[in-house]
């Protein structure tokens, strides 16, 4: 039954889903608001669960070629290892430094670590999603965001 490797993977995800569902329903709510702190959580970790269990009983559908990839994938491991170190860098540099720097200095790494050698392109891309993201939470939404050592 669990022979397919997607299989396998689904069942984390399902795992995963359900800590984060329990966590997402841990987050205080507030009498006064149409759509909660909790709201984006909850869907995002009901959606997970749901596209899990759809993925669980996909049918098994891999060519010779599809299964050769698979196996090479196995020297992928330092680089999957490189992109959750910095995933934890960017959560604890996230308060000190603040939204901005990190998220740029984020974006910028993971994309050439994964490959992505076009310096310029990476830098207007990394430079400007963070950047309209903090106009928009900050600006339209009034959400504040870590600023860090950025004086605004």
């Amino acid at each position: 039954m669990l022979q397919p490797i997607h299989r396998k993977v689904s069942l984390v995800l399902i795992a995963l889903a359900g800590f984060y569902l329990y966590l997402a329903f841990q987050l205080p709510s507030f009498m006064n608001t149409v759509i909660d702190a909790d709201t984006i959580p909850k869907i995002t970790g009901a959606l997970l669960m749901i596209l899990s269990v759809i993925y669980f009983f996909m049918p098994v559908q891999e060519s010779e070629e599809e299964r050769e990839k698979r196996t090479e994938a196995k020297h992928d491991w330092p680089l999957i290892l490189g992109v959750l170190v910095m995933t934890f860098l960017y959560i604890f540099l996230l308060e000190i430094l603040g939204f901005l720097l990190t998220s740029i200095a984020f974006i910028f790494l993971c994309t050439w670590v994964l490959g992505y050698k076009k310096l310029l392109r990476n830098a207007i891309v990394s430079i400007s999603v963070p950047l309209s993201l903090y106009i928009l939470f900050t600006q339209l939404l009034s959400i504040r965001l870590p600023t860090g050592i950025l004086p605004f």
